[in-house]
């Protein structure tokens, strides 16, 4: 780390969008842009114009999405790795070194880093998945400039020090210690565990103590150089912007990491191999309440069948007009807090409700989350439910895209992980396209999968067989 004391917090005043960008700034971004596209595939427009999708040179991806009328812009920087590609050695690691990019490069130091953000009103932040870490900024469009410096020099140039990993340690167990204290996050590792048994996708994020405790500085910084290259990186930007401008503060930003010769990587896909038989785990705490979750195989992100499976979810525990929490809240007074999801990875899917109720009540609330798959698997959903889901699903899309930062995230991850970008339209249109038959066919395939069931309760010797039978 740099052993500035102060930071240095010059305000950029050539931003991306118009009402920064100086004559001759447009000129030279335009020259430089045209020298990188010699070297990159080109540029392409999509949806209308408003998208626009550049490789540059090395592999490196760029997208930004023009958004008139904001002050804001947000910048992303995506990378294709996550906790599934961990060894259980190595578990937590992606997690780990998202922390440590925050400690420091040789131009910037920690404080640096922090206060030029927050010095112009900006958010800083980052979040590491099971695929994909991103690392983001949301700042006025006359400070994108420094925000594109700053995060593009985190990714690409940071040092890793021996001492960063030791002090980084301790921050991250006593995080592994808060997320322990919350058993309604927590048994969604449990239902993983149960789901997905010890494989990459099975375990957290955070990773464990013991592998947090084993990990060494030379693990994590040859985990970063061989991770952190530009054809698994996307940097996505959404605001009052230009593309060639952004093009230009892109180039700069990453410098000699976009001369080597390289394509994108392509996108995850395959077929995952569940594991054979899934299970039951249960932690034993003395918690007041039971917290449940109980799932099966859901589908992938690729398939089709995922906007099926989004309108089932939203009919059985999308939200308070929902059965579940109809059935087990409204009308039984079972639980205060009840909901049906579906995660999506690149070759796999789960399925599955939560609730947290009253530890003599489970086997109730089990029972009445199974029956009701069990019946749409039969009988289907009504069209008043079909309509309601529909429209509750346009309505939480759209709503979503209100600022800048979520367009910089959809952007973002529709590159990377999913290999194309729907409008909101198409989207809406395949929501639509759902059928009531649709919705109880993928109730019906579910049921026919074994289940697996997570808790965290007062529990030592409860049977729960009858959840999980078929």
């Amino acid at each position: 780390m740099s052993d500035t004391p102060t930071p240095d917090l010059t305000r950029s005043t050539d931003g991306a969008g118009g009402t920064g960008a100086s004559v001759r700034g447009a000129a030279d971004a335009g020259e430089r842009v045209a020298r990188l596209l010699a070297g990159g595939s080109g540029s392409e427009t999509l949806l209308g114009g408003a998208v626009r999708r550049t490789v540059l040179p090395g592999g490196l991806r760029v997208i930004t999405e023009r958004v008139p009328g904001v002050r804001s812009a947000a910048i992303g920087v995506w990378v294709g790795v996550g906790s599934r590609d961990e060894t259980p050695v190595t578990a937590g690691c992606s997690h780990y070194l998202e922390h440590l990019l925050f400690k420091g490069t040789p131009t910037r130091d920690a404080l640096t880093i922090s206060a030029s953000v927050e010095a112009v009103g900006g958010d800083l932040n980052a979040f590491t998945g099971k695929e994909y870490t991103c690392y983001y900024a949301r700042v006025l469009d006359s400070d994108l400039a420094m925000a594109v410096g700053v995060v593009a020099d985190m990714v690409t140039n940071s040092l890793v020090t021996a001492d960063d990993v030791e002090a980084e340690r301790g921050v991250i167990l006593e995080e592994i210690a808060m997320h322990e204290d919350d058993p309604g996050d927590v048994v969604h590792d449990v239902f993983a565990e149960a789901m997905l048994g010890a494989s990459a996708l099975g375990r957290p994020v955070l990773g464990t103590i013991e592998s947090i405790e084993g990990l060494g500085r030379e693990t994590i910084a040859d985990y970063y150089r061989s991770r952190y290259v530009p054809p698994a990186m996307v940097v996505s930007v959404a605001g009052n912007l230009e593309h060639d401008r952004v093009l230009a503060l892109v180039a700069d930003a990453f410098g000699d990491h976009l001369t080597s010769a390289g394509d994108p990587s392509a996108v995850r896909a395959g077929r995952y191999d569940y594991p054979p038989a899934p299970g039951i785990v249960v932690s034993e705490r003395p918690t007041e309440q039971a917290n449940l979750v109980l799932g099966t195989v859901g589908v992938s992100r690729h398939d089709p069948r995922r906007f099926a499976l989004g309108v089932l979810s939203t009919a059985l525990g999308g939200g308070m007009s929902s059965r579940l929490f109809q059935e087990v809240r409204e009308k039984r007074g079972l639980a205060y807090s009840v909901y049906s999801f579906a995660s999506h990875f690149a070759d796999a899917g789960l399925f599955g409700v939560y609730a947290g109720c009253a530890p003599k009540r489970a086997d109730e609330v089990l029972a009445i989350a199974r029956d009701q798959v069990r019946s749409i698997a039969e009988r289907g959903i009504s069209a008043e439910e079909l309509d309601r889901a529909r429209g509750q699903s346009h309505g939480s899309l759209v709503l979503g895209l209100e600022d800048t930062g979520s367009r910089m995230s959809r952007l973002g991850k529709s590159e990377l992980v999913h290999g194309e970008l729907l409008s909101v339209d198409e989207i809406i249109a395949r929501v639509d396209a759902v059928t009531l038959d649709d919705v109880r066919q993928v109730a019906a395939s579910l049921v026919e999968q074994p289940w697996a069931l997570g808790v965290i309760g007062p529990f030592d010797d409860h049977d729960f067989g009858a959840a999980v039978a078929r």
